[in-house]
């Protein structure tokens, strides 16, 4: 009996959960709101961050320097597009990103979100963990291993549930400060 599947899948959850976060908009600006933007280009359909370099510029800006003057307007029509309630504004060879400041609705209503998606990942926490022990009750039954061996199995697939579920929590306390800000 081996934990260390466990331990691989709950790793990806958290990585999932991190990167999730990572998408929502706060009052900082981060280049993942708009990295993974489609822009279509050439007859193809490509993302922002394959047509220029991201930078953050603080307090409330984005900035996209590209490498191919041709996909200038098309990449600030699709961000315009994308519905993120961000101003797009051209000059030379750069996209500015504009990020306006976060009313206490949408501030609300992103903690709802967040929390939601904090929810979905324990979930997915706990399914994993249901997994398990019901591998590990499986080989107790198969004789594989002993009744001893079952419980500390599962305890140790519990401490590893909870040292996940711990990390979405200091996550989600994080962004939520982050979009009070």
């Amino acid at each position: 009996m081996d934990i260390k599947e466990l331990e691989i899948k709950l790793k990806n959850i958290e990585l999932s959960f991190k990167n999730e976060l990572s998408a929502i908009r706060a009052n900082r600006p981060s280049p993942k709101i708009v990295e993974d933007v489609a822009v279509e280009y050439l007859g193809t359909r490509m993302t922002v961050k394959q047509l220029g370099s991201i930078s953050v510029i603080p307090p409330r800006e984005i900035q996209i320097s590209f490498w191919d003057r041709e996909s200038i307007a098309p990449t600030a029509k699709a961000i315009e597009g994308a519905n993120l309630g961000l101003s797009v504004s051209v000059s030379g060879n750069i996209v500015r990103v504009t990020l306006p400041a976060l009313s206490d609705e949408r501030r609300l209503e992103l903690v709802k979100i967040t929390k939601k998606i904090s929810e979905e990942a324990r979930i997915k926490v706990r399914a994993a963990r249901d997994e398990e022990n019901r591998k590990i009750d499986q080989a107790e039954k198969s004789k594989i291993i002993t009744k001893d061996d079952q419980f500390k199995f599962k305890k140790k697939s519990q401490e590893l549930v909870d040292k996940a579920n711990r990390e979405i929590e200091a996550q989600l306390s994080l962004k939520i400060k982050e979009i009070s800000e």
